[in-house]
């Protein structure tokens, strides 16, 4: 256990150092060209996921992000955008966007790759999007250009710092390549691919729906536990299990959350306890998904108090979004096309998730 909390520590730290470096350097952008605080969300955004998924890719792979992920990234502005203005037509294609991430693996691990590349920018949609924010901090929000530069952004600041890292790390801590393996053909009908798809664009359209009739402006609380439960989906106790520990770990996070709110921390405070409630986060995570769940609920709600909003009357809500995001996402597993348990022991489909 201490050799493997050692190594948490070392995979936490270059996670957290790829994402001071994006967030310092995209900081110096937001005063040069004076830019919303928003772009330093977007920067942390994006680069704390694809430090965990670019951790084993190759030269290829990580030129393949430095090329899609600036797409991505600047296509979701635009998407964040239609959300405010038309809001049905905006959830339906942000529905469409992620079951599409799921249904190209069939094609096999690059098309799984690129999968994720494309679910990044919209999972980093709904950490802070627009209409969460307060009424003055909604003008001037980033630009589809400046979206697209931070994405490339995080994809070199995460390849420099794991490219450094692991040269002068011990051996051991190193991370190997994945080997490129042929997809294994399944015997179910539809594909897995296919049903978990399928169960994801139920849970996320749910949540959208329900997120806008009882939550307002904070339905992305409802949508993004949607999301995270049901990504990597390995079988119907999987996705329950990941719905617990997401709830759990939130209710946790909460009372965190309140604690760190009736302590009066604010302004530049409150954002670097912001990042060592991360780190930490980070450290714990590959024992417990709890563990991170807490951490992000935690740290989301420091975020939304620096924003200037009032995050400890709204962390109630925020629990009963994380709740409520949880059981429709586990329904859709359960109930439409669930996946056998055996595949547990076919991961050939790129079942995991960075941000899951």
């Amino acid at each position: 256990m201490t050799a493997r909390l050692i190594r948490n520590a070392y995979e936490a730290a270059l996670a957290m150092t790829a994402v001071l470096l994006c967030w310092g350097i995209t900081l110096w952008l937001e005063g040069a060209a004076g830019l919303h605080t928003d772009v330093l969300v977007l920067a942390v955004a994006l680069t704390l996921p694809l430090a965990r998924s670019q951790r084993t890719a190759d030269t290829r792979r990580r030129l393949t992000a430095l090329v899609l992920l600036p797409v991505t990234a600047g296509a979701s502005i635009f998407l964040g955008r239609l959300l405010a203005s038309h809001y049905t037509l905006g959830a339906a294609v942000f529905t469409s966007g992620m079951a599409l991430a799921i249904w190209i693996r069939r094609y096999g691990p690059a098309a799984t790759k690129a999968g994720t590349l494309l679910a990044l920018p919209l999972v980093a949609l709904l950490v802070v999007p627009g209409p969460a924010l307060p009424p003055n901090a909604q003008s001037g929000l980033v630009t589809w250009g400046w979206a697209a530069l931070v994405g490339a952004l995080a994809c070199g600041g995460v390849w420099l710092v794991q490219v450094l890292g692991d040269r002068f790390a011990p051996r051991h801590w190193r991370a190997e390549p994945d080997p490129e393996k042929p997809p294994r053909r399944s015997r179910l009908h539809p594909r897995p691919s296919t049903r978990m798809a399928l169960q994801m664009a139920l849970g996320i359209a749910a949540a959208f729906i329900l997120g806008r009739l009882f939550f307002d402006d904070h339905w992305p609380w409802v949508v993004l536990t949607a999301y995270v439960a049901a990504s990597g989906n390995r079988g119907r106790t999987d996705v329950l299990r990941k719905g617990v520990e997401r709830l759990a770990g939130a209710t946790v996070g909460t009372l965190l959350a309140a604690g760190i709110a009736l302590a009066g921390v604010t302004g530049d405070t409150a954002v670097a306890l912001m990042f060592a409630v991360l780190t930490v986060a980070l450290w714990l995570r590959p024992l417990n998904y709890a563990y991170w769940a807490a951490g992000m609920t935690c740290a989301l709600s420091l975020l939304l108090g620096y924003f200037g909003q009032d995050a400890l009357s709204l962390l109630p809500t925020r629990l009963e979004g994380i709740a409520a995001g949880a059981v429709l996402s586990v329904a859709a597993a359960w109930w439409l096309l669930p996946v056998p348990r055996a595949r547990r022991r076919q991961p050939v489909l790129g079942t995991t998730s960075p941000v899951s």
